[in-house]
């Protein structure tokens, strides 16, 4: 083995030591969490949530890493903190009475720092040393960075301080966040000198689209570590932050052969009679009024009778009116509402941005573990986005749901009956299944038709079938054949109806026939009886005839052997009376 070779397989990748924040999905994009020890920036405009974000580091590290820390506040006071995340569960007067959280409000006045001639921080050193000492803090939060600043005009010093205070951080060994509001123009802060002698620097940002409000995250920078450099999305709700890390362009994801049923049996038919794969996804598709939201509350019902999960996000219709209208067709979502197996969550689109849906989507199906999805319709997202920016939400969300093998249906409307044009926010070719229905117009009568444009890995029908709807349910008709093509509704029955009479008039047809042969027969057979009965009349007459011929003939040759012997007889006598 060549020396090249032996250093290539001796070499040892260090990780870099890393503290976990407990943020849902923020210790993902970082790769395990901030720098361990070292000082990391939270930067953005005012409203972007660098406060909550920054605190919700100190209270998760105490409750789920044992891990105290320090909340030094230049801005809020403790008082107005403590209430402000009180709706979100966090209980900060608790946390500091086991001394696992401890706040500080620090007041600055501006007209203080410009009296006090040669400006230093030694004093917020040593009382930010004794807060962190006296619970033994492995975390500390400073917020935020301009006010501390504030008074404060020499550049010179202003850098000299900020550095020292970041290399104070690090020789304190503590996991630090600094805030610090977003600089004008391209700057990330106000100096401009944070964002570099930063480890990390993670930039928050809220936008405000067509009034549909987003917010977004993005690691700037992260020394001595792989982190993902996209935008990620982040809701903030009752239960804190959480952030929706984009899924990998990777497609090594785990697949299942096992089939599900989609609770009609003659779709499952169409689908080589075993229904969807496990983990697959589904898009159905059609004109307002053909059945889609039917179509999905059956695969939820289907679903739910094999004791499994199942989230409903509806964006059109709320679940009391779902749940009723379902009744028509013998379907009961409530049982399995009460039993725990269904959830509903319905909104309007408009209520946030794609992302923030995503995200809350995201949360949603972490938390509850549903084996189905179903998104009724994702046509209603396009309120809030462009079609672009619907299907890379989509996209995501496929990715996800199918890395955690969890089934998916869509239900997208379309506006007319054109294949090529279907308005399905382009998820169509993304899903591994695309059922479409759709109105079969014909005889001024108005009915449904149903196709399987395509299912990956299965055989499947290329018939179009009839999707009825009845109060006793969906069903699908087989295919009806008549002289004008495939008939459905009125037209199927009428040509059944002349079918069904045909073969009556054909039967009685028949039957008449045979009749007339039987009546045929009797009167030949009668006929035949007579000529029979004649020609034994005749044959006996000829056998008396022939009988008479015979006694004729008889006494005849009779007559003529006795005429014969006499005349022999005479003949002889003669012959004796001439001899003598």
């Amino acid at each position: 083995m060549s020396t090249a070779k032996k250093n290539k397989s001796t070499l040892h990748y260090q990780t870099l030591p890393k503290t976990e924040t407990g943020i849902i999905g923020l210790d993902e994009i970082t790769g395990g969490g901030l720098p361990k020890g070292r000082p990391s920036l939270i930067c953005g405009e005012a409203g972007c949530g660098k406060t909550l974000m920054s605190l919700e580091f100190l209270v998760r590290g105490a409750i789920q890493f044992n891990e105290p820390g320090v909340f030094m506040a230049f801005e809020e006071k403790a008082s107005e903190l403590t209430m402000n995340v009180a709706s979100m569960g966090f209980d900060l007067d608790k946390l500091q009475a086991e001394k696992k959280v401890k706040l500080d409000y620090v007041h600055i006045e501006r007209s203080e720092i410009e009296e006090t001639g040669e400006y230093n921080l030694e004093g917020l050193f040593i009382r930010l040393s004794h807060a962190i000492d006296s619970i033994k803090a492995k975390r500390v939060v400073l917020d935020t960075l301009e006010n501390l600043f504030s008074g404060l005009s020499n550049q010179t010093i202003l850098r000299a301080e900020l550095r020292r205070m970041f290399q104070w951080l690090k020789d304190k060994g503590v996991t630090a966040i600094i805030t610090g509001e977003k600089g004008d123009g391209d700057s990330l802060t106000r100096q401009g000198l944070e964002e570099y002698v930063s480890d990390c620097v993670i930039l928050l940002d809220h936008r405000v689209i067509n009034q549909i409000s987003t917010r977004r995250l993005r690691i700037i920078k992260y020394r001595g570590s792989v982190h993902g450099t996209n935008e990620y999305p982040f809701l903030i709700d009752e239960e804190g932050i959480s952030v929706l890390p984009i899924t990998s362009l990777g497609l090594e994801k785990e697949v299942s052969s096992e089939r599900i049923s989609s609770g009609i049996p003659a779709m499952d038919a169409m689908l080589g009679g075993k229904g969807f794969f496990r983990g697959s996804s589904v898009l159905v598709s059609g004109t307002a009024g053909t059945g889609k939201t039917s179509i999905a509350a059956y695969f939820a019902n289907e679903t739910c009778k094999r004791k499994e999960k199942c989230i409903y996000f509806a964006f059109e219709e709320s679940p009391k009116q779902i749940i009723r209208n379902m009744h028509s067709i013998d379907v009961d979502l409530q049982k399995h509402i009460d039993k725990g197996l269904l959830q509903f969550h319905a909104s309007r689109p408009t209520l946030h941005g794609l992302e923030m849906h995503l995200v809350a989507m995201y949360k949603i199906i972490k938390k509850f573990k549903p084996r189905a999805v179903i998104l009724d319709p994702i046509t209603n997202l396009i309120t809030v986005g462009s079609v672009s920016e619907v299907k890379a939400m989509l996209i995501r969300l496929i990715d996800f749901l199918q890395e955690e093998q969890i089934s998916v249906m869509f239900t997208a409307l379309t506006l007319n009956n054109i294949v090529n044009e279907q308005t399905d926010e382009g998820v169509s070719s993304l899903v591994d299944a695309w059922i479409l229905v759709r109105d079969i117009e014909f005889n001024g009568e108005r009915n449904r038709g149903m196709y399987i444009m395509k299912s990956r890995g299965m055989k499947h029908s290329n018939q179009v079938r009839e999707f009825i709807i009845t109060d006793k349910g969906l069903d699908l008709v087989e295919v009806y054949l008549g002289p004008d093509g495939v008939l459905t509704g009125s037209a199927r029955e009428a040509q059944k109806l002349h079918e069904q009479t045909g073969d009556v008039l054909r039967d009685f047809a028949v039957s008449s026939k045979d009749r007339e042969l039987i009546r045929k027969r009797k009167v030949l057979e009668a006929k035949i009886s007579n000529l029979q009965t004649e020609f034994e009349s005749a044959e006996e007459e000829l056998n008396k005839i022939y009988q008479q011929e015979e006694l004729i003939k008889q006494v005849t040759r009779t007559t003529r052997e006795e005429i014969t012997n006499r005349r022999r007889g005479e003949q002889l006598i003669k012959k004796g009376g001439k001899n003598e």
